[in-house]
């Protein structure tokens, strides 16, 4: 059959089982913290949002909405090829992603359950929401005949320690970048609907709205404890953060535009709306924000990802490892000089003017 022979070869643990990709500083990373500590948090000075919050989260609004209809039942034999491959990894990297989100958020309910019953049920509800999302996704990847284990990813993925104000900062982006990421995709199809390769995209209207409000707790957190976000320190972290998740954004989706064309989107200009409506958004809560005006800040990001192409190239190359790494070097030296130089870029302090922060 021809088409099987543009099927992407993909590496499995087991038939129809894909094999998790390989951990890199840019694949989506599983989390620890110090429970303790979050147990300890004195939530009193910002209690009446977060439980307001958390009477969102148990209406449950999306407790029907991941349900697969009849538009799933039929052959996708037809995204073949270099598509295929791309969209796999789509749902893959989303699946994880959304699955770390579980883990963390589950882990976090069991063990704040007896010392702070508020913190605890908010991070059980979200983690429902996050087990929904991963598996939802985890069984679109079944049309293309391959899934995730779940349970062999639980063990087998190295996880990332953070103290609880770096999660709060790094969970915080993640959630609201997602919610950008999944609503620009909608309303594009939406207006495109000859685009929609896949039904998955229907859903992503609603979907968004859990990121959307796991954010908004995660904003509620924050401001319960100003400290993580009132001195210079504050500062220098929500500047790394911010910086950390639009590159890796910006890296990992400028890599595989292929994947955005399917969809009738230009992965550039897709990554640019959806750093500009982060940053604007993150200017609710955090006390600076990187500005993405600057005339440098998307040429050196184009810098960049024009580096982590040649790493790509360097790397499926049959060259020995040594020889690999010694032509990678300079390409990594260059990535890290543009993340530094838009480190450094001024940022733009909204304490004093967040009302005009929309």
């Amino acid at each position: 059959m021809v088409d099987s022979l543009k099927k992407p070869e993909f590496q499995e643990i087991r038939p129809g089982v894909k094999a998790p990709a390989k951990d890199t500083i840019l694949t989506p990373r599983f989390y620890t913290t110090d429970f303790d500590e979050m147990a300890a948090m004195d939530i009193s000075i910002n209690e009446d949002e977060l439980r307001a919050i958390l009477e969102e989260f148990r209406a449950d609004y999306n407790r029907h909405h991941f349900v697969r209809d009849e538009s799933f039942e039929q052959s996708w034999e037809h995204i073949d090829g270099e598509t295929r491959r791309l969209f796999v990894e789509f749902l893959e990297r989303s699946c994880t992603a959304e699955f770390s989100g579980f883990l963390l958020y589950k882990e976090l309910g069991r063990r704040l359950k007896d010392k702070s019953p508020l913190l605890a049920e908010c991070f059980t509800l979200m983690s429902r929401d996050e087990a929904r999302h991963a598996g939802f996704l985890n069984k679109a990847m079944s049309d293309f005949n391959l899934q995730l284990d779940l349970g062999f990813l639980t063990k087998s993925k190295k996880y990332t320690f953070f103290k609880p104000k770096f999660i709060f900062y790094a969970t915080y982006l993640s959630e609201k970048i997602g919610y950008w990421r999944y609503i620009t995709i909608y309303r594009h199809l939406e207006s495109h609907p000859e685009n929609e390769v896949y039904p998955i995209f229907r859903f992503f209207e609603n979907w968004c709205q859990d990121e959307n409000r796991h954010g908004d707790f995660f904003s509620a957190l924050m401001k319960a404890q100003p400290e993580i976000l009132d001195d210079w320190k504050a500062k220098l972290w929500c500047r790394f953060f911010l910086l950390s998740v639009f590159a890796t954004m910006y890296l990992n989706d400028l890599q595989r535009s292929g994947f955005y064309a399917s969809l009738g989107l230009d992965a550039r200009q897709y990554d640019i709306h959806v750093i500009e409506k982060t940053n604007e958004t993150a200017g609710r809560v955090f006390p600076v924000i990187l500005n993405v005006d600057h005339p440098e800040f998307f040429q050196r990001m184009d810098w960049a990802a024009a580096a982590h192409a040649k790493l790509a190239e360097i790397a499926a190359s049959n060259q020995p490892k040594p020889l690999q790494l010694l032509r990678k070097l300079p390409h990594l030296a260059n990535i890290g000089w543009q993340m530094v130089r838009l480190y450094l870029l001024k940022p733009i302090d909204v304490t004093t003017t967040r009302g005009q922060v929309h």
